[in-house]
């Protein structure tokens, strides 16, 4: 599980015009047509090409519950893939992202300054620039953890040191122990 790109592709996903297929027989249908065809779809799911078959024509309508989940999430990741691209779209030239955090978070700075991490609830509008680093960087395959440095550089330039107008000498922000991670666009 990704907590930074998890929340990313929830918040793309709030975007979403219509619902994703719910129930097993349509998801399966669904990814048949996206992938042209039962092999390919059996090989994503890790199950045989008849499973596949008897999912398509709903002789099976209720699947294990870890098939159940590689099937929701292949189906989220491939649905409204055009609404999907707008928004990361808007969010990295316009709109920015939101992020809404719960964690540890303290700073390097000069000696006589109150740097002590602690616990803080934040909600911090990022800028567009920052938005863009994560979803490009999120797109490169990067990992967790390079997610969350960019994350940290954004919430340093923005509540840290407030654009540029205090803190110039903070260097470097920690933002470990997350207990909560949310992104809205």
């Amino acid at each position: 599980m990704s907590l930074f790109g998890d929340g990313l592709d929830a918040a793309v996903q709030k975007a979403f015009t219509r619902p994703a297929p719910k129930t097993a027989g349509p998801q399966m249908r669904y990814l048949v047509k996206q992938l042209g065809g039962t092999k390919q779809v059996a090989q994503m799911l890790r199950v045989s090409q008849r499973t596949v078959e008897r999912y398509v024509k709903d002789q099976i309508k209720k699947p294990r519950p870890d098939l159940a989940a590689r099937l929701e999430r292949e189906v989220k990741k491939r649905w409204q893939p055009q609404i999907r691209a707008k928004a990361r779209e808007k969010a990295a030239t316009t709109g920015g992202i939101v992020i809404d955090t719960r964690a540890r978070m303290g700073y390097t700075a000069p000696i006589g300054s109150t740097d002590q991490d602690r616990i803080r609830h934040l909600t911090v509008a990022l800028p567009p620039q920052y938005a863009a680093r994560l979803f490009d960087a999120q797109e490169a395959g990067a990992s967790d953890d390079e997610l969350q440095e960019i994350a940290a550089e954004g919430l340093k330039e923005v509540y840290f040191q407030d654009g540029g107008r205090r803190a110039g000498s903070l260097e470097e922000v920690r933002f470990t122990d997350i207990e909560h991670l949310e992104f809205d666009l």
